[in-house]
């Protein structure tokens, strides 16, 4: 069959051609829109009914915003000041009002005039501006509007009947400078190409893309909303997921050399030592992993698992398998104390199976060797001939291993631990190692909602681990408002010490290292809080570290942990911390993956306000990891109905990562979870909310495996590649590269 040429995109029309080079110039530089097209799919955020006024009494402090008011007074003041001795500084004070609350606008100077001839009492109006305090009121300084009269063409009509679009906005330009900006380019949306085949479209009800964009900008009703909206969401979803499907088709093209694991080999003698049985999720996971390392091409796999459910013990066996198979297995960790910590752990669990080549190792026994970038040069020439010899059938390192100058000898498998951390060139340039393009498993703690695993790791197959091994103990976990009961504060490291009498140890987080005298913004901020220095205490490891040791801790062998360390000495700290010679470690996020102490039993998280759900939680994953119960105190000086304070109460009261990651979307945009999730790159979802939209996700990813496997290269959809060729510009290309 003929390849049908993609369409020329008749929307890729620069703006400044149709709008000037000046506007085209703000809309570039301010909201990324270069094209027609861009600005066509720039949807408004909200729609005001007109004789519906905007609740100016929930105004959020500091955000830009818009709102549709009436002017209730104003008034002229003059003043005497430097510029004008004589009493001749101007300031107009104007009062307006929506039904719901009442808000100040005030303008200065020569900025009066203008606003004091036309915001007269009765006019109604769009006001623009960035919401601030003064006098304990709320106010906008300066604000842009836009008179909404009656009696001339800019009317409220004009602004689509009975619906006024509210657009993301920018204090350069504001909603309604971007709706005219749309009005002037909505005739081209007649041209615009549809993605969805028309199967597809009409098999759903859904609207003609032409006829969506229309509805969207230009609503008569609430229903052409909701109408256009559920088009849109569709194009979005729908080409995601064909960019995806055309992924895993190309992958399983692939070669790969299948890795069976010898009946009698290093698998199966280091199966017969585990002290345990596997769980049934582990056995079942383990499973699904043996099979794709079977088959001759690579195997890509995420692996999720709850915060201590042994994913390390079932990339472990996948590793085992791949070096009895003949083939060598590299452990990307995100830091240096995981990797080192991932090569403790790993050495300990194989015992002489991982003493390859020397005296006391048994017959299948390997080499795994530890590969970091502050590793000595001969340590490090050390390892990197173990691997292209071959000696050394497992290697765990961080990103060092991806220098050109470490060579595999035969690479099989690659285990990528918390996969968001590494960026997509980091992934491919370690692909590009083996022989053959070597099998990938990413392994993640991070509880993810199904909908964002087809979204964001579509083209990874997945595998969730949900059961804890059996000897987890639970965690406990309590919101300690230091504020309002600062008791319940000296109450928190009094259980501290009682879980160090009773044997235990305990770790201190911190959301900042502290010591930073010489940032300017540092001093400007100790200055404003030098006043509540009683009643609060530092939120710096170094600080705390300090307080606590010559206070509410003294006597306990309390030690430090932060990035900011040497490698050697955070590795120092973590082995006396993991022998039990420390008592409390104070640190800050580096112990949030993969360290495991068993006997440490309690957490306190300073401010934990300002941590996120998911971070929250996987810290509490470092407690409760051996016989005796965890205990997690989350501290916080956030008032009692703040949503930081709801967001605490959330995480204290499930132990469930997955309930907690949904609770976490929902108090974040979309953008914001798949920004995080991958390289940081904006996300290309406008109207699909990750959450809410579950069924519209899953049904797309379906409709375009369908369509892939029928047609892969999409021959006769010229419509969805023009589609796909506009996700895959640089940006998207890099988001959903991470094989």
């Amino acid at each position: 069959m003929d390849l049908v040429p993609a369409l020329e995109e008749p929307l890729k029309q620069p703006l400044k051609s149709v709008l000037g080079p000046a506007t085209a110039k703000v809309m570039a530089e301010h909201l990324g829109l270069h094209t027609v097209g861009d600005l066509l799919h720039h949807y408004p955020r909200r729609y005001e009914e007109r004789g519906q006024l905007t609740h100016l009494a929930d105004l959020p402090m500091d955000e830009h915003v818009t709102v549709v008011a009436q002017v209730a007074d104003a008034r002229l003041h003059t003043f005497a000041s430097a510029k004008a001795p004589r009493g001749k500084g101007q300031r107009l004070e104007v009062t307006i009002t929506d039904g719901s609350g009442r808000l100040q606008l005030v303008f200065f100077g020569s900025g009066v005039h203008k606003p004091h001839k036309e915001l007269l009492p009765g006019t109604r109006a769009m006001f623009s501006g960035k919401v601030s305090l003064f006098n304990r009121r709320l106010q906008l300084a300066h604000p842009a509007y836009e008179l909404l009269r009656s009696d001339e063409e800019e009317t409220v009509e004009t602004w689509a009947g009975a619906l006024i679009p509210l657009y993301p906005a920018t204090a350069k330009l504001e909603s309604w400078k971007i709706g005219k900006a749309v009005q002037t380019v909505l005739p081209s949306a007649q041209e615009a190409i549809d993605p969805l085949p028309e199967s597809l479209r009409e098999g759903r009800g859904l609207l003609a893309l032409p006829e969506a964009l229309l509805k969207i900008h230009r609503p008569h009703t609430k229903a052409d909303i909701a109408d256009a909206q559920a088009r849109l969401k569709w194009d979005e979803a729908f080409v995601l997921q064909v960019a995806l499907a055309r992924r895993r088709h190309a992958d399983a093209q692939l070669p790969a050399v299948p890795r069976e694991p010898s009946p009698d080999g290093l698998l199966s003698a280091f199966d017969d030592r585990i002290p345990f049985t596997l769980t049934e999720g582990q056995q079942k996971v383990s499973k699904e992993i043996f099979d794709d390392l079977a088959t001759d091409h690579p195997m890509h796999r995420l692996l999720q698992g709850e915060v201590g459910s042994g994913k390390t013990l079932v990339a472990l066996r996948a590793m085992l398998a791949v070096v009895d198979a003949g083939g060598q297995a590299a452990m990307l960790a995100p830091t240096e104390v995981l990797a080192q910590q991932h090569h403790r752990s790993i050495v300990e669990m194989m015992g002489d199976l991982a003493e390859g080549g020397m005296l006391g190792g048994t017959e299948h026994a390997t080499k795994v060797v530890l590969l970091t970038g502050s590793m000595g040069t001969a340590a490090r020439r050390q390892a990197m001939l173990d691997l292209v010899t071959g000696e050394a059938g497992f290697v765990i390192g961080t990103h060092a291993l991806i220098e050109d100058k470490v060579q595999f000898h035969d690479l099989g498998l690659v285990v990528v631990d918390e996969q968001h951390r590494f960026g997509v060139e980091q992934r491919d340039a370690l692909r590009g190692k083996g022989k053959q393009p070597p099998h990938l498993l990413v392994m993640t703690a991070t509880p993810i909602p199904r909908t964002v695993a087809m979204t964001v790791f579509g083209d990874l197959e997945t595998s969730v681990l949900d059961q804890l091994p059996a000897g987890r103990s639970p965690i406990a976990s309590h919101v300690v408002p230091a504020a309002d009961k600062p008791h319940f504060l000296t109450r928190a490291w009094d259980r501290v010490r009682e879980e160090v009498e009773n044997g235990h140890q305990a770790y201190v987080v911190c959301p900042r290292i502290g010591d930073e005298e010489d940032d300017p913004k540092k001093s400007a901020k100790k200055k404003a809080s030098e006043d509540e220095a009683d009643k609060r205490p530092p939120l710096a490891v170094l600080d705390i570290a300090d307080q606590l040791t010559k206070g509410a801790l003294s006597g306990l062998r309390v030690e430090v942990l932060h990035g900011r360390m040497h490698p050697d000495d955070k590795d120092a700290v973590m082995r006396r911390f993991a022998a039990g010679e420390t008592h409390v470690l104070v640190a800050t996020t580096v112990i949030e993956v993969g360290v495991n102490v068993p006997n440490a039993t309690a957490m306190v998280i300073m401010d934990a306000d300002r941590f996120g759900v998911s971070q929250l939680h996987q810290l509490r994953g470092r407690v409760g990891r051996g016989s005796a119960p965890g205990l997690c105190l989350l501290v916080s000086e956030m008032p009692e109905a703040s949503p930081a304070r709801q967001r605490l109460n959330a995480v204290a009261s499930t132990l469930d990562g997955f309930e907690l990651s949904r609770i976490d979307l929902e108090q974040r945009r979309e953008g914001d979870v798949l920004g995080q999730a991958q390289s940081g790159a904006r996300t290309s979802l406008r109207v699909l909310a990750v959450i809410e939209d579950e069924e519209i996700i899953a049904e797309a990813r379906e409709e375009a495996t369908a369509v892939v496997e029928a047609d892969p290269e999409l021959t006769g959809l010229p419509g969805l590649r023009t589609a796909l060729d506009a996700l895959l510009d640089e940006e998207r290309e890099q988001y959903l590269d991470k094989g």
